[in-house]
């Protein structure tokens, strides 16, 4: 793996084991693993909710288990990445302390402008004790096999990113499900609010949402544009794709939801596809690649005359995957860093 993209926290949290301050056990669980821990003799099974990762993941024949239902006091090692949002990571260490046996330990590992400090002293809340060593710009922290853990603690943390209903004025429903952690959980994304107003209401047909989050556009098209006959929902992210079930349950035509990574390719053909394309993965740095690899899926997936309705930052740049992959593109609107785009299919 080049410089470019190491994955520095992963290298850090197996640097107490390479060092020999840690012990791997003959099995492990690993919350929101990566597949680079795989090798040397280390065995894990894992939780991950984003599907590019977890692809990898069953490639290297690593198990996935369901992270809301893990088993209690169960695991001699738990190893965690935590997410960046608040919530989120504290329901996850708290999850950790939860699943690892008495006498066991929580390794945890965090980038340094990832909030490696916040972490780590959360984890001091959950336990006693916790030893912690800086390596590759990033803190990797972990819990003595004797702590004592904060069991009232524990259990408040945990409820932290439990689904909830958000009050909305812009959906239908005047509310939607959402959980911390899935992209604008808490908002109506400003991207997609601008995509929305652009819409016509003519599309029809076969229409897919490629990335749809917790389910906005997905429910703006079935609200606006009453000639579609059919949805296909593609998201990457199981909480996300959970949550977009619950909030398109009362949809009039068929819906089908696919935990797929869109950047992979898609299967079907469609009269339209909308679509705020990610430009992060599971770092920081702009990855634009995806949003080209979104393009080129759905210049496959759509029919002759097929439109395409994106939406991108200004600076992504996209011009090149959009005119080798459709007839016809304009620019329709450009409004606070954002570019609304048509593209029809030849």
């Amino acid at each position: 793996m080049n410089a470019a993209h190491r994955d520095t926290a992963l290298d850090a949290l197996l640097y107490p084991f390479a060092q020999g301050l840690l012990h791997w056990p003959e099995a492990a669980l690993f919350l929101r693993a990566r597949a680079g821990a795989g090798g040397h003799g280390r065995h894990f099974i894992a939780t991950q909710p984003f599907k590019p990762e977890v692809d990898r993941l069953q490639r290297a024949g690593i198990d996935i288990l369901d992270e809301d239902t893990l088993p209690a006091a169960a695991f001699p090692l738990v190893l965690v990445l935590p997410p960046r949002q608040r919530e989120e990571a504290r329901a996850l260490l708290a999850t950790a302390c939860k699943a690892v046996a008495p006498g066991g330990v929580v390794v945890v590992a965090v980038s340094n402008d990832e909030g490696a400090k916040t972490r780590e002293t959360e984890l001091k809340q959950l336990a006693t004790t916790v030893s912690t060593l800086s390596k590759f710009h990033c803190r990797v922290f972990w819990t003595a096999a004797n702590a004592t853990l904060n069991t009232d603690v524990i259990a408040q943390w945990a409820r932290l990113d439990a689904p909830r209903v958000q009050a909305c004025a812009d959906v239908p429903a005047g509310s939607f499900h959402t959980r911390p952690g899935v992209f604008a959980w808490d908002r109506i994304d400003a991207a997609s609010r601008l995509l929305v107003e652009a819409l016509p209401s003519n599309l029809q047909g076969r229409v897919a949402d490629f990335g749809a989050g917790w389910g906005y556009l997905s429910q703006q098209v079935l609200g606006r544009c009453p000639q579609v006959t059919a949805l296909d929902v593609f998201e990457a992210d199981a909480r996300a794709l959970a949550l977009a079930q619950c909030n398109l349950a009362d949809a009039k035509v068929p819906v089908t939801y696919h935990w797929q990574d869109v950047a992979a390719g898609v299967a079907g053909r469609f009269d339209a596809i909308v679509c705020n394309p990610p430009f992060h993965a599971l770092g920081r740095g702009d990855r634009p690649d995806i949003g080209r690899a979104f393009i080129a899926a759905a210049s496959t997936a759509l029919r002759a005359g097929g439109r395409l309705w994106l939406v991108a930052n200004r600076h992504l740049p996209y011009e090149e995957a959009l005119g080798s992959g459709f007839a016809q593109v304009r620019t329709v609107a450009q409004q606070g860093g954002f570019k609304i785009v048509e593209a029809v299919k030849a």
